[in-house]
């Protein structure tokens, strides 16, 4: 490659989202450092492969990536399959395959697969003489995301399966699908919503049945973290114990928080799994509502940048991609954030960049990768 044309793809590169995304994660081990003392130093290993592997990830051709889609999501959906033989179980879920001295969740990487066969279909599938999508022509794109998306939910990690879930219709969304769809669409969503206030939250009078359709097909912590969330004072020292200990570390930080370890939620261990689900309580009983604030604005960096490498792309392939990333991480953000302030149920969904693990470090990064990809690509062919 000609020097003119890697001083265009340098210059080209979304630094806005790349520096966004470095500092969330040193904010990640500075937060670590506090919350769990022993971990920063792994986080700082993993966040060093997550840098190597967006630099590697663009300098492959992004038509290379293409033309892989297929072949990188049956790899995905075989180590999804693998799990049920050789799986480690973790927090009721078999989601960990352990390589050595290593743990890898496939589920992390599966998301990445299936944005790159979704846009790949979507590429492909480019006619002009039909430029919306209607009930026949999403049959494709919505298989390519429930395959995936039913194995991870039979682990059983409902969580991931809901982020999935959100990414593939927002891929769904940008495609322009026809008003007939979206009517069904909201249709069917009210329907859901009416079976789950009949299972959860509607009262039940004394001496009638409640006729159950979700109950019955989750698990008894699954159902305990959406009954809990619907009734927030009930069984504190239970199901609800996460929740109450997680509002009450955000909501004591205050504007300017206690500071760098001296929050008392954190340092006695009353909040659960801060170094993961609720890494965000940490930061916010810390730091207080300002840093918060501050935290919020540099993911919004990343998306409002994501979405300008989707509006810049050259190609849908590309485009595709770029808001399949963008996607994945803010549902990802929206989901754990609601979960930490009560706002939503808990379903152990991490912060992407700044809690604890390196699959989801790794992912992320990848993620970027094709983002920069894409982005630094754009003026070359």
């Amino acid at each position: 490659m000609q020097l003119g044309a890697q001083r265009r793809m340098i210059v080209h590169a979304p630094w806005g989202v790349l520096i966004a995304s470095l500092a969330v994660s040193l904010i990640g081990l500075y937060n670590l450092m506090s919350a769990a003392r022993s971990m920063w130093t792994s986080q700082a290993i993993y966040l060093g492969v997550g840098i190597a592997v967006l630099v590697a990830v663009t300098l492959v051709d992004l038509r290379f990536i293409q033309s892989a889609a297929v072949p990188i999501y049956l790899l995905n959906i075989g180590l999804l399959l693998l799990l049920k033989l050789v799986g480690t179980r973790a927090k009721g879920a078999e989601s960990w395959l352990v390589l050595g001295p290593f743990r890898v969740q496939p589920a992390e990487f599966m998301k990445i697969g299936m944005v790159l066969m979704m846009a790949k279909y979507f590429h492909d599938d480019d006619r002009p003489a039909a430029p919306s999508y209607g009930f026949l022509r999403l049959l494709p794109p919505l298989v390519l995301a429930i395959v995936p998306t039913l194995i991870v939910l039979v682990q059983p990690d409902l969580g991931t399966a809901l982020m999935m879930t959100f990414t593939a219709l927002t891929l769904i969304a940008f495609a322009r699908v026809k008003w007939t769809v979206v009517v069904a669409a909201g249709v069917v969503g009210l329907l859901g919503a009416g079976v789950i206030w009949n299972d959860f939250a509607r009262p039940v009078p004394e001496g009638e049945k409640r006729v159950t359709l979700i109950r019955h097909h989750m698990k008894k912590h699954q159902e305990g973290r959406i009954t809990g969330w619907l009734e927030p004072e009930s069984d504190l020292k239970g199901t609800n114990y996460h929740s109450m200990q997680s509002k009450i570390a955000v909501g004591s930080g205050g504007f300017a928080g206690k500071g760098w370890k001296e929050g008392t939620q954190t340092a006695l261990r009353y909040l659960p799994e801060q170094h993961t689900d609720f890494i965000f309580s940490v930061w916010a009983e810390e730091h207080g509502f300002l840093s918060c604030l501050l935290l919020l604005l540099l993911y919004g960096v990343i998306l409002v940048g994501s979405l300008g490498v989707a509006y810049q792309s050259r190609d849908r392939f590309g485009a595709f991609v770029a808001v399949g990333i963008a996607a994945m991480i803010f549902w990802q953000v929206f989901e754990n954030i609601g979960m930490v302030t009560g706002l939503l149920p808990v379903t152990g969904i991490t912060l992407p960049l700044m809690s604890y693990g390196g699959s989801s470090m790794v992912s992320v990064m990848l993620g970027l990768g094709l983002l920069a990809n894409i982005s630094m690509r754009r003026h070359l062919f």
